[in-house]
């Protein structure tokens, strides 16, 4: 394939992935969106592959990574449940960073490129350093993200001593090593400088997740996918590939968007995010009796949310990570359209944050075929809770906590959140009392008008569908 031939197909490519951006952003355009970065995938490697700077003795190797690789992401597309997608996309960031780490110690040791001037040496150089830098960051947060998501790390925030000046001093520890690589004499005197600042990096990018409370993840997965855009582009700078820079720069510069958007959605500076998250460790049982919020909690049974769903003319659904643990969303769909067919209006509110990822929420529902018109960003329905008869919170605890608009004092203060309590009456199903990700108590489960369906969300929905039919 001529030089010619492969730069068109990189800028055919590049135009699908500007493409499946656009329609990913929509949940009705999201096929197409994800068939056209599919289709600029599939050239950008034939392009690559069989371009002129791979020799043919190189294509069996490539080929069977290819083989390998495509057969464990096709193991995992079809074996990993959607509750598990935040870690796996977690995982999949820390592959970016690796291969980033990778890619610029390879190009360092590389002696085979011949640089014309000590100029143009220099900013290679300098590219291998900053690639290097963010990939290993990305590559340790990321792990720890995916701990941090699957349990096995707690959701508490790590909250050491000094701990910006333990930053500060790493920053200026890299930008030191940074200058006694510049100016190493041959490769053997610049690995030193290097290697010490890749294990800095990977301590910040440990540092850094780990000082995050569990409420602020899916912010965290946004930043991380920024992350592995940027190292993307830098390792395209290493291999002077236009395709892998721009393709980095426009996942970097969507995550970074994302990111903040996010983060104005939970009332939080992005800063305050890096420097440490908020709440305890997820799931934990609520505080002393003492601190409880005051009130009592009423419990409610299946056949009663039944009855109160179809005495109702208005109905909000609230979905929460709970509603995709327990793999509810079908049966959620079946109340919802039964519901539909009895002439009440049925509406999804979506807080930015729901779930363990951004849109965790929208994809479980458009899995289930809910009908994308009544699934609505809190935004756009928040008002609408005084004159709803009944909303029914599946699995969600944080984004449905009055203490964020009452309690100047919570940790969550400031946190804009569903306001599932100004409705009549407000249904909430949970396992048990235990608190949210984020570790704070809900006063929510003690007004007057709230009721407590405790359960497995799947068992207990599957009853109140029964009931419903009856």
């Amino acid at each position: 394939m001529s030089t010619n031939i492969a730069t068109m197909a990189y800028i055919a490519a590049i135009i699908l992935f500007i493409l499946s951006l656009g329609g990913l952003s929509n949940p009705e355009t999201s096929r197409r969106g994800n068939l056209y970065g599919i289709i600029g995938m599939a050239i950008a490697v034939l392009a690559t592959v069989f371009g002129p700077r791979v020799t043919m003795a190189g294509v069996p190797f490539i080929v069977g990574a290819l083989l390998v690789g495509g057969s464990i992401g096709l193991y995992a597309a079809k074996k990993v449940q959607m509750t598990q997608m935040p870690e796996l996309v977690a995982l999949m960031h820390s592959l970016v960073g690796l291969a980033a780490c990778l890619v610029g110690f390879a190009s360092y040791v590389d002696t085979s490129t011949v640089f014309p001037t000590e100029a143009e040496k220099s900013i290679h150089e300098v590219e291998i350093y900053i690639g290097i830098l963010i990939g290993a960051i990305t590559f340790s947060g990321s792990v720890i993200a995916f701990g941090k998501l699957n349990g096995k790390i707690g959701g508490k925030p790590m909250l050491l001593p000094a701990r910006h000046w333990l930053n500060l001093a790493g920053l200026l520890a890299v930008i030191w090593f940074g200058g006694e690589f510049l100016h190493a004499p041959d490769i053997d005197a610049g690995m030193l400088p290097l290697a010490i600042m890749t294990v800095i990096a990977l301590l910040f990018g440990i540092h850094m997740v780990m000082a995050i409370g569990g409420a602020d993840m899916p912010v965290v997965v946004s930043m991380l996918n920024s992350y592995s855009g940027w190292a993307a582009a830098a390792t395209g700078f290493m291999l002077a590939n236009d395709l892998l820079i721009v393709t980095g720069a426009l996942v970097g510069s969507s995550g970074a968007i994302l990111s903040y958007i996010m983060c104005k959605a939970m009332n939080r500076s992005f800063i305050s995010v890096i420097a440490g998250g908020f709440g305890t460790g997820g799931g934990t049982a609520p505080a002393a009796a003492g601190a409880q919020p005051a009130g009592e909690v009423v419990s409610i049974s299946s056949v009663e949310t039944a009855e109160l769903l179809r005495e109702a003319k208005n109905v909000i659904i609230v979905p929460g990570y709970g509603m995709a643990v327990a793999q509810a969303q079908h049966t959620v769909f079946e109340i919802t359209k039964l519901l539909r067919e009895k002439g009440v209006n049925v509406r999804f509110g979506i807080h930015p944050v729901a779930g363990r990822m951004p849109g965790h929420m929208n994809v479980l529902l458009a899995e289930a075929k809910v009908p994308y018109d009544i699934v609505l960003e809190m935004d756009e329905l928040n008002d609408d809770f005084p004159t709803t008869d009944v909303s029914m919170v599946i699995g969600a605890n944080d984004i449905v906590n009055p203490a964020a608009e009452d309690d100047p004092n919570s940790p969550i203060a400031g946190m804009p959140v569903l306001q599932v309590w100004k409705s009549k009456t407000s249904i909430v199903m949970k396992r048990s009392m235990a608190s949210g990700y984020a570790g704070v108590d809900n006063p929510l489960f003690y007004k007057e008008n709230n009721r407590m369906l405790f359960g497995d969300a799947k068992k207990m929905l599957d009853e109140v569908l029964v009931a419903l039919k009856a």
